[in-house]
């Protein structure tokens, strides 16, 4: 089970009941969070989440309103005797920026590890998250993030039986290792199914909308998307701050084909955001206004 939480939902400047950019993933004891901006740590006390588990950060860039509360965030964990390293990914100039925000932050009890990202799409596995970083397009380097948890095929215990394989061996062979059973090598594949699907989660902010995010975004779980401005006249000033409005969002969630989306990273000057989303659903049905707090626990598929 794979769940998600929004933690801030603003856009440039923090707002009555929206704090900024920053969204939780917890899976199997691990928390992974995207950007931390101003009131991430109120935002998650608000939730009923927990710093501690956080063992990876990923940064979509390095503009104030996603990043100015990891410093605070770490002398929190710190304080409550956190000791096992911390993972940060993000673009280039990662570590500069981490260590001049430190300033204000100097010891800590745990080690970071950082990841700059430098292709235009890269994959790491990090603590059972697949994650996939791509590249969109911002006034300066920023990615979008897929959070994905596979899952594999089913075991065919009659395979294993068929292949004199006894059964306290069929525990390592579904963990995918290979073993040695009376002097002959066995892997994985001889006894397992096909890989079933996973759950997938796609994130992107501060970007224009370009075919990369649709297309690490296809058949995700959860697209969470900004939508800067939902004003049709304000098209012009999202071209012009390399940002989205609502209806771009849409378009791009229908086109990945995705189950649903939360739109995020408001812009102050929106008012009554509701009242655009009936032009928005026209465009893609499942689309939803992300609210900070708004959880979601997604399970694989029955099948």
């Amino acid at each position: 089970m794979l769940d998600i939480c929004l933690l801030g939902t603003a856009g440039m400047m923090p707002q009555p009941h929206r704090w900024l950019t920053a969204m939780m993933a917890r899976f199997n004891g691990s928390s992974l969070l995207i950007d931390c901006g101003e009131g991430t740590q109120i935002a998650m006390k608000e939730a009923g989440l927990s710093p501690n588990p956080i063992d990876t950060i990923c940064f979509t860039h390095y503009h104030a309103d996603h990043i100015s509360g990891l410093p605070g965030l770490l002398l929190s964990m710190g304080n409550s005797d956190r000791t096992e390293p911390v993972t940060m990914i993000g673009p280039k100039g990662l570590e500069r920026v981490v260590n001049s925000l430190r300033v204000i932050a100097p010891e800590l009890p745990f080690d970071i590890h950082f990841i700059e990202l430098t292709e235009a799409e890269q994959d790491l596995v990090l603590h059972g998250y697949h994650i996939r970083a791509y590249r969109v397009q911002h006034n300066v380097p920023c990615y979008g993030y897929c959070i994905e948890i596979p899952r594999s095929g089913r075991f065919d215990a009659a395979a294993a039986s068929a292949l004199g394989l006894p059964v306290q061996t069929w525990n390592r062979l579904q963990k995918g290792e290979t073993i040695l059973w009376e002097d002959k090598e066995y892997a994985p594949d001889m006894v397992m199914g096909p890989p079933r699907k996973g759950i997938k989660v796609a994130y992107c902010t501060d970007t224009r909308p370009i075919d990369r995010i649709a297309d690490n975004a296809k058949g995700a779980d959860l697209f969470i998307c900004e939508g800067m401005y939902a004003e049709p006249d304000k098209l012009a000033k999202a071209k012009q701050y390399k940002h989205m409005t609502f209806y771009e969002a849409a378009e791009l969630a229908k086109k990945a084909e995705v189950k649903q989306m939360w739109l995020t990273h408001f812009s102050p000057s929106l008012v009554g955001a509701k009242g655009y989303m009936k032009d928005v659903k026209r465009i893609f049905a499942e689309s939803y206004l992300g609210e900070d707090g708004k959880m979601l626990e997604l399970d694989f598929l029955e099948e």
